[in-house]
């Protein structure tokens, strides 16, 4: 059986709201550095008034020390000292396309950027499937930690973000990736 737990993180997005699984054994002794070992997994990433963001459900715990290790690395990444995270994530989420389309939005590296088309390209989806890239992109539950924000149209321009396009801009100004880069 697993408890979600969750905690809000201060971000210069907003206030990030985390959301995690915990397994019963592990419970909230066991919750080592922030899930690390510890079996905490994060399953959401939102922030304020995101398209579809996970909002805290009766039931759920809070529990800020589950998401310690999440925080310093989010911390870090605000504070440009990082370009990447390493943190457990909850499995078993999305459709298996989605999974597919996640994974290439995990291999687009800091400070690059790629068009919807590209991505379909990756996943085998071109033509009219670049649609149902997007609204795979649009799904994805770990704003950030899955950069997402990398994606942009095909003209360079800046086109859908669950977190709203002004948080878009201020993520691809942080990695310096604000300017159409070749994959």
């Amino acid at each position: 059986m697993t408890t979600t737990v969750y905690a809000r993180v201060e971000s210069p997005l907003g206030e990030l709201l985390l959301v995690g699984e915990e397994s019963a054994a592990d419970g909230p002794d066991t919750a080592g550095a922030g899930g690390a070992a510890g079996g905490v997994r994060l399953r959401s990433l939102s922030v304020p008034g995101q398209k579809g963001g996970a909002v805290v459900e009766d039931g759920w715990r809070c529990a800020p020390e589950a998401f310690t290790e999440v925080g310093r690395q989010l911390e870090a990444y605000f504070a440009g000292r990082s370009t990447r995270f390493d943190v457990p994530v909850a499995e078993g989420l999305g459709t298996e396309f989605q999974r597919r389309v996640w994974a290439v939005l995990e291999s687009i590296p800091y400070g690059s950027t790629v068009s919807y088309g590209e991505v379909a390209a990756q996943v085998g989806a071109s033509g009219a499937g670049v649609r149902a890239v997007g609204t795979a992109i649009g799904r994805n539950p770990l704003l950030v930690v899955r950069p997402c924000h990398r994606v942009i149209g095909a003209d360079g321009a800046l086109r859908g973000y669950a977190g709203g396009l002004e948080r878009k801009k201020l993520l691809l100004g942080l990695e310096g990736g604000a300017e159409r880069s070749e994959p």
